[in-house]
Order: C-alpha cells, then structure tokens, then sequence
C-alpha cells in the first residue's frame, strides 16, 4: 500500500514538474513574441520618422 502511494505521489509530482516546464516554454515563447512585435513597431515608427524629417528638409530647401 506505501509502495503505491509512492509511486502516485512520483507521477503525480512528475505530471506537475512536466506541466510548470511547458507552461514556462509558452511564457518564453509569448515574451519572444512580444519583442518582435515591439522591435516592427520601432522600426516602423523609426521609418515614419526619417519620412517626416525628409519632407521637413525638402520644404526647408523649397523657402530657401
């Protein structure tokens, strides 16, 4: 009877270690995604940026 309810209490404890392993997989993969959404949104934003300086310079270069 002891030597069953160790071996449950093992499986359950190896159910438990293998679920926090995986959940911690998809919280890593769920912050990579979260970076490579804020790294496109800089870069876009970094773009939109050089555009409006360049039509600034070139309106400058026009009252020149």
């Amino acid at each position: 009877m002891t030597q069953t309810f160790e071996r449950s209490n093992t499986m359950n404890l190896l159910a438990t270690d293998l679920a926090r392993v995986h959940m911690s997989e998809r919280l890593e993969q769920a912050q990579s995604a979260r970076r490579g959404h804020q790294l496109a949104a800089a870069r876009r934003l970094s773009r939109k940026a050089e555009r409006a300086a360049a039509q600034a310079r070139l309106a400058l270069a026009r009252v020149i």
